[in-house]
């Protein structure tokens, strides 16, 4: 049985993910951004205090609030961690990606940090995950499914009641839009998905309800949009 644990960490309200098999004392680490000690220390806590060591670190993507207290959790474990290739560049760029945000206080993670070969799974504790590349909020985005499970971790690819933004620095609406209709919305409806910000939703819930996600009204191919036929 999988076992999840949402914490959500820095000033911009990340949500990191634990999930672990119930009969297995390895964990999964999803976008460790604890921007303070008392962060850090409140998850080594948590994980100590129900036996769990973890075997990975998984970002979805390269913003600075998801990877923010990577070193901090690498101070007490030593484990890999995995990222798109695509998103090194938008990672190097820490909070300047952020216009208005003041000055940041973070480390840049090294390029030697273990990058994706897409597509692909990724296995932890006894949990598979499989690697879902959704590049439009950043060039590298990806989520992780566990299709055993019904779970998907979307980062800012998809929220409740929203989509991650595409106006920051390689962002991409229309290929935001292909990534979720073609690669996410078509994952089955009871799939939980933990969302990089905000409350948990489904992709039921998000099919039906996401005014994103709503079909448009597109008019016939041969009339304009003043009602004028034209000839094709």
């Amino acid at each position: 049985m999988l076992r999840t644990r949402i914490f959500q960490f820095n000033p911009l309200g990340t949500n990191c993910v634990i999930a672990w098999d119930s009969d297995s004392s390895v964990c999964t680490v999803f976008d460790p951004g604890m921007s303070s000690k008392e962060e850090v220390d409140s998850l080594a806590d948590f994980l100590q205090g129900h036996s769990l060591t973890p075997g990975a670190i998984l970002l979805t993507h390269g913003h600075f609030d998801h990877f923010w207290g990577v070193y901090g959790l690498l101070e007490h474990y030593k484990v890999p961690v995995y990222m798109d290739r695509e998103d090194l560049v938008t990672m190097s760029k820490g909070a300047q990606v952020f216009s208005g945000m003041g000055p940041v206080s973070f480390k840049t993670l090294r390029t030697d940090i273990e990058t994706l070969d897409l597509p692909g799974e990724i296995s932890v504790g006894g949990v598979s995950w499989k690697v879902i590349k959704t590049p439009g909020h950043t060039p590298g985005g990806v989520c992780y499914y566990s299709e055993e499970n019904g779970l998907l971790i979307s980062g800012d690819t998809l929220f409740a009641g929203a989509i991650g933004r595409t106006d920051l620095l390689g962002g991409d609406y229309d290929v935001l839009m292909k990534s979720l209709l073609e690669k996410v919305m078509t994952l089955p409806g009871d799939t939980d998905v933990i969302p990089g910000h905000g409350q948990p939703t489904s992709i039921a819930r998000e099919a039906t309800a996401n005014p994103f996600l709503q079909p448009f009204n597109e008019p016939d191919a041969d009339w304009t949009q003043d009602g004028i036929p034209i000839q094709l």
